[in-house]
């Protein structure tokens, strides 16, 4: 595993690390709790040290599941990673109501670090604003309350809606609010790219999710795979699922000696993009895990294929 640097942070974090969504709820078809943690347990031994995860990551009945397996998984080797999650978005609250202010960013630190078994978070996010208009001004009252407690380390901005909130991001980093962005970007979604590249002087670090396009760039979806109800990509329509597929497909000259499949090659051209801290790998299972991390293992890809890449593309697909 090779390491970089979180922009300004300091921190080392592995080039690719883990995104807990799965381990939380059915929206990638359910993880069982101790294929979960074998898997983080996993990802240890092959040198990842960063986990991404949130209050969100749960059901309407429960909040943060995905928290509680990674404290688990954890105890007893927090000391040796960093954890990031987040905060504004709960299962649990009715419509789903965004929650950036001061009392709730309060609440919400004290509620992931139980289910955590910590004292402390490496990153906490802002998840995913839809606008500027959905933040309270009190909210930073609340992140120098917790940062002064030594609950929070870094603040960060977990973005969606780009469009609406990018020029968010650009100025809480040229005032110094946050230090990370962690921003959807694969080789069939390439929105972020010019943000990523306004924050380099900044040295903003940046976590690239949705790498393998919720699925779609890990070489398993045919043009006869069905999605069960309740899972993200059942929402598409058929000729929708074909276009991504068939988009998908045209992707596989990256495939060479030192990358063995689709999933690798996807990882592998996101980590070759500048300005990129790590790769947040959604893996289920050790197995994906050890893929993913192959990825990190290969050598970057050349001018040439950087550049077909960029003319296979048709068009950005749409993220989760």
């Amino acid at each position: 595993m090779k390491f970089r640097t979180l922009g300004r942070t300091g921190l080392e974090i592995s080039e690719i690390s883990l995104g807990t969504w799965a381990f939380g709820n059915n929206v990638y078809g359910g993880v069982i709790e101790t294929d979960a943690i074998n898997t983080i347990h996993a990802g240890l031994d092959m040198g990842v040290n960063l986990f991404d995860t949130a209050p969100q990551y749960g059901t309407h009945q429960q909040d943060g599941v995905a928290e509680i397996v990674l404290g688990k998984a954890l105890k007893g080797k927090r000391q040796s990673v960093i954890v990031s999650s987040k905060f504004g978005r709960n299962p649990t609250i009715e419509n789903g109501d965004p929650q950036f202010y001061k009392s709730r960013i309060i609440a919400s630190v004290d509620e992931s670090l139980k289910r955590l078994q910590t004292d402390y978070i490496d990153v906490l996010f802002f998840h995913s604003p839809f606008s500027p208009n959905e933040i309270h001004e009190d909210v930073w009252e609340g992140i120098e309350q917790v940062k002064r407690k030594g609950k929070v380390r870094f603040i960060g901005h977990s973005i969606s809606q780009l469009s609406q909130t990018e020029n968010l991001a650009k100025q809480w980093a040229r005032e110094n609010k946050i230090d990370v962005i962690q921003v959807v970007l694969s080789l069939m979604n390439r929105e972020s790219e010019k943000l990523i590249a306004d924050l380099q002087s900044l040295e903003i670090g940046v976590f690239a999710r949705e790498c393998l396009a919720n699925g779609f760039l890990s070489g398993s979806f045919t043009e006869t795979t069905k999605f069960p109800k309740g899972t993200l990509n059942s929402r598409y329509t058929r000729e929708e699922l074909l276009s991504r597929i068939h988009q998908a497909k045209a992707f596989g000259f990256l495939k060479r000696k030192d990358i063995n499949n689709l999933p690798q090659a996807a990882l592998r051209w996101v980590l070759d993009q500048k300005g990129i801290s790590t790769v947040l790998s959604g893996a289920k299972n050790v197995w994906e895990l050890e893929q993913a991390v192959l990825a990190s293992e290969a050598d970057s890809f050349n001018y040439e294929e950087l550049e077909k890449a960029k003319i296979v593309l048709k068009h950005n697909f749409e993220a989760a």
